[in-house]
């Protein structure tokens, strides 16, 4: 018999990575439009805990409007005789993968940035209330981790007690962030990789230092000892740090090894430190990402709850997209907010001299480890709103970046290529067609800034290209 034999709904690894749309859902938990949410596990001694109690405060799923978003909060209680509070973090994470087993239910991100979304079908099957929410997750965890003997869960929707007891978790979440801080990655002869997220991007592996965070910002390097110790065929475990190759971008041949074999050789190298070169692969639960600012040579950061523009006009959804799915692209770095606090942040692209631009609200969160004399001079969408402002603030403030730029006078135009003659053109048909190596005129090369006599090679990955014929022009020199 099936330990989900009594659920309306079926439970299974088949069903990560399924997406909820607006207009397939039931019901929202939490999520971009709600200010309180948040899932928080807590460590308890066996006595202070009722095993398999469930306590509602507020509305349950059938008094919910269908179609309509909610505060939420959850509250996972456990015990066992080797259970410890370094624990808890990874405890909490491992919600983004047991949520996602249930059909019809979403989980994404992490701690306070949660957003779970239940669909119409699967609350129609009768998944329609909390309760059975709790008794999946009671048994997968009991299942899969069995060091966990006992646990209980408080769900939240009352606004009021939400807020209440938002307040609570922020602090709890400092605390465990603050005790890895003043370790250095030299310290350590192992990192800590996460293949949590795989089942959303495969290619992608978190690896967690002493001064760099899990992206998700809720696994340190202190999480991932205890885990990969309690749980050593889990989805945490050990990486040999090797042979340091670079000590400025943070590659080391052991981390390289292993991202190689859990990338499946998709990825090849990772450089910790920077967002440039072969950054650091992101999931999508990331917390904040540094994009790059070509007209200023400079990092901005927005954080998943920023809902405006961004100073160059993109918003947190577009950048997010650009370097989600354990890909690696050239200036958009995925990264928790803890990281921002490391001294290891960007060192590789210098760090917080090269940061020109953040919310507000991030800046306040963790001004008080940002240089002194660099914070004033980082604009937000408070004192600039367009990059013309960004400019003329970066100069006011005497930014160090600006000392870095050529006088305008300097700058030459960009020359434009002339379109070449065409003496014949023939049409046909689209069928099965191979596309080689391209090569770019050297005429163009000036354009996307490259010297003249270069030559080089567009491959494209992955790639579905459909058209209906083929044309193809013979051309004079």
């Amino acid at each position: 018999m099936s330990m989900f034999e009594d659920i309306p709904v079926d439970v299974g690894i088949i069903y990560e990575g399924e997406r909820i749309r607006g207009r397939e859902m039931q019901v929202e938990l939490g999520g971009p439009r709600e200010d309180f949410k948040f899932e928080l596990v807590q460590a308890k001694e066996l006595d202070e805990i009722e095993d398999e109690k469930i306590t509602i405060i507020g509305n349950d799923l059938p008094d919910i409007p269908e179609g309509t978003n909610v505060p939420f909060g959850m509250i996972i209680e456990v015990a066992g005789t080797e259970i410890e509070k370094d624990l808890e973090g990874v405890i909490e994470r491992r919600l983004h993968e047991y949520v996602n087993f249930i059909e019809g239910f979403m989980h994404l991100n992490q701690r306070y940035d949660i957003q779970m979304r239940l669909s119409k079908k699967s609350y129609q099957k009768g998944f329609n209330t909390l309760k059975l929410f709790a008794k999946v997750l009671f048994r997968l965890y009991k299942s899969e981790m069995s060091f966990i003997e006992k646990m209980q869960i408080t769900f939240i929707t009352d606004p009021e007690k939400v807020k209440e007891y938002y307040d609570s978790a922020m602090e709890l979440y400092e605390s465990r962030d603050a005790k890895a801080r003043g370790m250095s990655d030299d310290d350590v002869e192992v990192f800590y990789g996460c293949s949590l997220c795989q089942s959303f991007a495969p290619t992608h592996l978190c690896v967690i230092t002493p001064q760099r965070y899990a992206n998700c910002g809720a696994i340190s390097w202190f999480d991932g000892k205890a885990t990969a110790k309690v749980d050593p065929k889990g989805p945490v475990f050990e990486i040999p740090k090797g042979n340091i190759i670079d000590s400025l971008t943070g590659e080391y041949d052991g981390v390289n090894r292993v991202i190689r074999e859990k990338s499946l050789g998709e990825i090849e190298r990772v450089q910790l430190y920077t967002g440039f070169g072969y950054p650091h692969t992101s999931c999508g639960c990331f917390e904040g990402c540094a994009f790059y600012i070509p007209e200023v040579d400079a990092y901005g950061v927005v954080h998943r709850n920023y809902r405006d523009k961004t100073v160059n006009g993109l918003d947190f959804v577009t950048i997010s997209d650009l370097t989600a799915g354990g890909r690696q692209v050239d200036g958009f770095h995925g990264l928790s907010i803890e990281y921002m606090r490391s001294p290891r942040f960007m060192q590789a692209d210098g760090g917080w001299d090269r940061v020109v631009w953040m919310p507000e609200d991030i800046m306040d969160r963790i001004k008080e480890y940002m240089p002194q004399e660099i914070a004033p001079k980082i604009a937000t969408e408070k004192t600039v709103s367009s990059m013309d402002e960004l400019k003329t603030w970066l100069r006011e403030k005497k930014h160090p970046i600006v000392d870095t730029w050529k006088p305008e006078e300097e700058k030459k135009p960009v020359p434009v290529a002339q379109p070449q003659q065409q003496v014949m053109q023939q049409q046909m048909p689209m069928a099965g067609f191979t596309v080689p190596s391209l090569e770019l005129p050297a005429s163009a090369l000036p354009m996307v800034g490259l010297p003249q006599g270069m030559k080089i090679k567009i491959i494209l990955k992955n790639a579905k290209i459909r058209a209906e014929k083929v044309i193809i022009r013979a051309e004079k020199e």
